[in-house]
């Protein structure tokens, strides 16, 4: 025998629920019905959800967009430092050959003894090529950062190939010696082509800075900017 099912008044269960939303006292929560209480509830759970959204999720999500930009210069940094990684004897090898060379070139500098000798060997590559030396001047030594350049006043006579000769053994030189502003003249009036000629030139040479001359390069430096952070 089949049991029928209990019928529902629609219109009875929405009219009884309507009246359970009247005459609500706010003071008084706790006696309300329970319809009134779980609509109560559900508003309050949405009401929390979206507070914590704006002042929670929301900077969440504002770092995730940032850290979703950033991923592809991660990538790309990522791949590079890969890339060397994988490379990294072949630039160990590298550095090695610069370092090497860097040291060649800090031999090929004089040190501050050694100055006087490179003077006498730019005056005998004159002298051995027959030339006159009738200016030798030393001027004002220029201390850089980690090296001091001395320039020469140099005024010679002699025949042309002689001249040239002079300035191939300059550059030949064990230490680091360069011909600048290199002039070239005949005497006033000289008739002969194939007479002496007269060659004014600035020789400048270099040196590296001992310790104690570094180290108090770096001392009038750090005082020159304390003083000029002073008000």
């Amino acid at each position: 025998m089949a049991t029928s099912l209990p019928k529902i008044d629609l219109n009875a269960w929405f009219a009884d629920l309507t009246d359970q939303f009247k005459d609500l006292n706010p003071r008084e929560p706790g006696q309300w019905p329970l319809a009134p209480k779980l609509a109560s509830g559900l508003a309050v759970t949405a009401l929390v959800a979206v507070l914590g959204y704006v002042f929670v999720l929301s900077d969440v999500q504002a770092e995730l967009e940032a850290a979703r930009d950033r991923e592809p210069q991660l990538r790309s940094d990522f791949q590079n430092k890969l890339a060397q990684a994988v490379n990294l004897p072949e630039l160990r090898k590298q550095k090695s050959q610069v370092e090497e060379y860097v040291t060649q070139l800090e031999k090929q500098l004089p040190g501050k003894a050694e100055i006087d000798s490179l003077l006498s060997d730019i005056s005998s590559a004159g002298v051995g090529r027959g030339l006159q030396f009738e200016l030798f001047r030393p001027g004002q030594e220029l201390v850089k950062d980690y090296y001091a350049e001395l320039p020469i006043s140099v005024r010679v006579s002699g025949r042309y190939h002689d001249i040239g000769s002079f300035a191939a053994d300059v550059s030949n030189l064990s230490r680091i010696v360069t011909l600048h502003n290199l002039v070239v003249l005949a005497p006033t009036g000289a008739r002969d082509a194939n007479g002496p000629l007269s060659m004014e030139a600035t020789a400048r040479t270099y040196r590296y800075l001992d310790k104690a001359e570094i180290d108090e390069q770096k001392k009038a430096k750090a005082a020159a900017k304390a003083k000029g952070g002073k008000p």
